[in-house]
């Protein structure tokens, strides 16, 4: 009796040092399971996945976590495919329920249960209203000065800071302190009157409450959120020369708060592809040179490098890499053309209903503006569809690339979608690569 009193106790036991995370999901038809991670650093650890039991257009799904579970902030990953289709949260022992809606971006996820996370978005819904009135009044009165408006933004500014406190106080011996604390922003105490000055206050102190060293901030995506923001939000301008020494400044200021190399590692390599995909060819340079080549050797990934540099082979500003074809039994090649001032490069495919409507357009614009030579590249799976087509379109250079979306040379462009246009310079340099036929248009309306 007693051995079976104890076995009940040890098994008792166990059950309560499991914990719970359970989700309900709206709108759950199109996905079947939820992947559970864990941050670490700037990298995700999976940990377990569950699947989603639907009913009507609705889903819920279950995680049991065991007792040594180390606190720190999860995702719960419901598309593996799409970015940002996760909800976060944060756990420190105990039980957790939320409801979200993925077709509602808009929406927050509600936590049912879970003290930390509700106290957590509570503050965040909190702070966000007062900042909120705070901010406005101040562009209020730097476009309209007055008392009235300085006299309240005084009183709104009072309000953030004590909800700031308020919310320290409660959140004293929880996870969520660490992100209420390093979440307090810069206000002055009384209305700046110059928008400069605005601006570089919020600048110089928009890191004052971060500690970088906190190993759950560390664990989190909240440091690389704030950099993120600090570099591409805080510092902007719609004057491309200003705007590119603005995200040098950024990138300095943020490198010299990171002290930890693996971390650090990961933010530049972050920002290194975050740069390339949009083609930022002289900021991949200066963080290439003044960061990742200062790495330690062991931290420097060769194969990083290189993929990074094939991205950045048409961007503009580069010469266009080149390639080969026969033409009317010449071997002809993109480098060595003379025949146009400028010329435009078309990847396009006979079997796409755009090209067939997009390419014929082009024709018929560039009648008469000999300037432009251009190169029709023709991703097929067979000649016999672009033989008889590019008779349609005389006066072009016609290359053909078999293999479709596999071929070298499409590849090498990062072809992935049809028609592309790259226009070139004389010297093959690629002045733009628009992604619509109207922008195409505009910049050979001006080089004709």
């Amino acid at each position: 009796m007693k051995k079976s009193l104890f076995l009940l106790f040890f098994v008792s036991s166990f059950i309560q040092a499991q914990y719970t995370v359970k989700g309900n999901i709206g709108n759950a038809n199109k996905y079947a399971s939820v992947f559970l991670y864990k941050i670490e650093g700037s990298k995700q650890l999976y940990l377990q996945n569950a699947q989603i039991q639907k009913q009507n257009n609705n889903g819920t799904f279950e995680f049991k976590l065991t007792s040594d579970t180390k606190p720190g902030v999860y995702r719960a990953i419901y598309d593996l495919r799409q970015r940002n289709s996760y909800v976060e949260f944060l756990f420190n022992k105990e039980n957790i329920e939320v409801t979200f809606n993925p077709a509602n971006k808009e929406a927050t996820p509600v936590f049912n249960q879970s003290k930390e996370n509700k106290l957590y978005n509570r503050f965040l819904k909190d702070i966000s209203s007062a900042q909120y009135l705070t901010d406005s009044l101040q562009r209020v009165y730097l476009k309209n000065p007055s008392q009235a408006t300085a006299v309240a933004y005084r009183k709104a500014v009072t309000k953030v800071d004590m909800t700031q406190k308020s919310y320290e106080k409660k959140a004293i011996g929880t996870l969520a302190y660490h992100f209420i604390k390093a979440t307090k922003r810069y206000n002055s105490s009384v209305v700046i009157k110059d928008t400069d000055l605005y601006f570089k206050g919020a600048l110089s102190h928009f890191f004052d409450n971060i500690d970088f060293n906190n190993q759950f901030l560390y664990n989190s995506s909240f440091l690389v959120d704030r950099i993120t923001d600090y570099i591409f939000y805080m510092n902007y301008s719609e004057n491309r020369a200003k705007q590119d020494d603005l995200h040098k400044k950024a990138i300095d200021v943020s490198m010299s708060k990171l002290t930890n190399v693996s971390f650090k590692t990961d933010v530049i390599e972050y920002l290194i592809s975050t740069f390339a995909t949009y083609k930022k060819t002289q900021m991949v340079d200066y963080i290439f040179t003044n960061y990742f080549n200062k790495l330690p050797k062991a931290n420097q990934s060769l194969e990083f490098k290189q993929q990074i540099m094939e991205t950045m082979k048409t961007a503009i500003g580069n010469i266009a890499p080149d390639f080969s074809w026969e033409e009317n039994g010449r071997m002809m090649s993109l480098s060595k053309l003379k025949d146009g001032q400028n010329y435009l490069l078309i990847f396009y495919s006979t079997g796409c209903p755009h090209c067939l409507r997009e390419v014929p357009e082009v024709f018929t614009f560039l009648k008469g503006k000999t300037k432009t030579k251009v190169v029709a590249f023709a991703m097929e799976t067979s000649e016999i569809p672009w033989k008889n087509y590019k008779k349609t379109l005389p006066g072009w250079h016609h290359v053909l690339g078999l293999n479709k979306w596999e071929n070298k040379i499409a590849r090498t462009y990062q072809i992935n979608s049809t028609p592309t246009y790259f226009v070139l310079g004389k010297d093959k340099k690629i002045l733009g690569n628009p992604e619509t036929i109207k922008e195409l248009k505009v910049i050979l309306k001006g080089l004709n």
